[in-house]
Formats: structure tokens, C-alpha cells, sequence
């Protein structure tokens, strides 16, 4: 990829008005579902930060309004208040989807920025079913302080609920979400995707929700370009090779958005990402370790 920063002179491609930057595979989470496979152990992915850098640029010299950080955990990349910084700078809405199982008390003045957006994963209002999900003890009591948190700080937040696991509470996770001030609040199944997968299956375009590639666009830590994060199987070439103006409005690109499946009933909301509703904790004492 070339290493230049200027905005190239290019129009709006393949109306694509957000995309998502997965930027980290490494979590500190390990969700039953996870649909990147993410882990404590995975890695940053071959993306560069230049790289990284010049999608951004691109995206804003192709008129996409909004970009979301999401991982893995977005905020383990040691790179992502830059690349946070840089979109703000060209006037773009950035999404930080992060678990919100540690933030430090110095993001909290990024996060509650005019033009940024928090999103997180919320399971249930129980801790041991919630921990259950995500892999690892502690991780409710985490994430749900730091919602509160969020909200006390008047940071804008939404938050996903990914129904996993037969008789999940569902519908307790969203009343105590509400309850805790939060009102943008999306549901979805889990999509056979990454660990949702069954053993010995592969991954189908038809478990696709129908709005990838229309209106959004993602790109993985390799530098995929994908039509988002769950399509991840289906690649349309790569930021790395190709800037993604070209990639947009190539016959891979097409020939992908071709091949989705009309719009579900059961369809992501246009502003979802993650988990189709994917996937820390200074805030409510001393500072935790990631």
C-alpha cells in the first residue's frame, strides 16, 4: 500500500456511508460466539499503522461519514486514539466498539468527544451468565460499571445484546440496561460465524443479515476488504494491495455485493456492527491491569 496520506481525488463509491476498521484481533475477552475468534493470545493483525492511517484518509476523501474501531478490543491496539484522532480531524463520526472491560481514566475525554460514539456487548443482568459468555470471571461487574460510567459522563452509548445461550436473559440485560440510563439498545441471535460456527461447517453468505456491502464496508486485520465484519470469509480484495477507492469499485466488490442475499427479517439495524450486535475499569476505583 502506499504510505501517502493525502486524500485522494475520488467521489463517493458503491454508497458505502460507514465502515468498520477491525483493527486488533487481540481481546481480553474470549466470547463463546466471537465472530473474529479473538482472544488474549491473537494478534494485531499484518495492517500497519500507516496503513491503517491511509484507509482512514480514504474513506474521508470518499465522503464515508462514519468509521468504527472494533476489534477484538479496539482499545488494546496501541494505536487507536490516533486513529480516532484522525478521523475527528476530517470530520467523520467515529464508533469505538469496545467491551468496556478497562478504560482508563484518561480515554474517558476521548470518549465523551463531540463526533464519537461508544458501543458495547451486554449479555444478561446476571454476572455468571454474562461471564459465562464472555470467558472470563469479573467481566459483568467491569463492563457494566463502566456503563455507567459512560452515561454519567454524558458520553453518547449503545449497546448490543447477542442472544447465545437457550434461556439467556435477554430481556432482564435490557431492562437493566435501561435502567442504567442506556436507549439505544439492538438484539440479535447469535450468526454462524467464527466460534458460532457448528464443528465441520462452513461459512454460508446465506446466515448474512443482507446488509452487507449495502451501505457499509469492513476491513480486517490482514487488510481484507469485506462486505462487514461477519462476511469476513468472503474477501474483495485488500487495502494492502489496492487502495480502497479501486477495491470499491471493483468486480470483486460487485460481484460480492451481487451475491448477498436479499434484506432479512432479521436484519442488523443500518448502524450495527460486531457481533451483528457484536462484542476498561478505572472509572469505578483503582485502575485494573488489561
Amino acid at each position: 500500500m502506499t504510505t501517502l496520506l493525502e486524500p485522494p481525488a475520488t467521489s463517493p463509491a458503491a454508497g458505502i456511508k460507514s465502515l468498520e476498521l477491525e483493527i486488533t484481533g487481540k481481546c481480553q475477552l474470549r466470547c463463546t460466539h466471537c465472530l473474529s475468534e479473538s482472544s488474549p493470545q491473537a494478534t494485531h493483525g499484518t495492517m500497519t499503522p500507516v496503513d491503517w492511517r491511509t484507509v482512514i484518509t480514504d474513506a474521508a476523501a470518499l465522503g464515508i461519514g462514519t468509521i468504527q474501531l472494533i476489534g477484538g478490543e479496539p482499545t488494546v491496539h496501541p494505536n487507536w486514539q490516533e486513529f480516532t484522532e484522525l478521523g475527528l480531524s476530517f470530520g467523520l463520526h467515529v464508533e469505538i466498539y469496545s467491551n468496556l472491560y478497562t478504560v482508563h481514566e484518561s480515554w474517558w475525554d476521548l470518549f465523551t468527544r463531540s463526533g464519537v460514539t461508544l458501543a458495547t456487548s451486554y449479555y444478561s443482568d446476571n454476572p455468571e451468565e454474562h461471564d459465562k459468555i464472555t470467558g472470563r470471571s469479573g467481566s459483568y461487574v467491569r463492563t457494566r460499571c463502566n456503563i455507567r460510567q459512560a452515561v454519567n459522563r454524558g458520553a453518547v452509548i449503545r449497546a448490543g445484546i447477542v442472544d447465545t445461550l437457550p434461556g439467556q436473559r435477554v430481556a432482564q440485560a435490557r431492562a437493566e440496561l435501561k435502567s442504567m440510563g442506556v436507549t439505544h439498545i439492538n438484539t440479535d441471535r447469535a450468526r454462524a460465524v467464527g466460534r458460532a460456527m457448528l464443528p465441520g461447517s462452513k461459512p454460508m453468505l446465506s446466515e448474512m443479515c443482507g446488509r452487507c456491502t449495502r451501505g457499509r464496508a469492513a476491513v480486517l486485520p490482514n487488510g481484507d476488504l469485506t462486505g462487514c465484519v461477519l462476511s469476513r470469509d468472503f474477501p474483495a480484495g485488500n487495502v494492502r494491495e489496492s487502495r480502497l477507492a479501486v477495491l470499491l469499485r471493483g468486480k470483486e466488490w460487485a460481484s460480492l455485493a451481487a451475491s448477498i442475499p436479499p434484506l432479512r427479517a432479521d436484519a442488523c439495524p443500518p448502524n450495527d456492527s460486531g457481533d451483528c450486535d457484536p462484542a476498561s475499569t478505572e472509572a469505578c476505583g483503582p485502575a485494573y491491569d488489561e
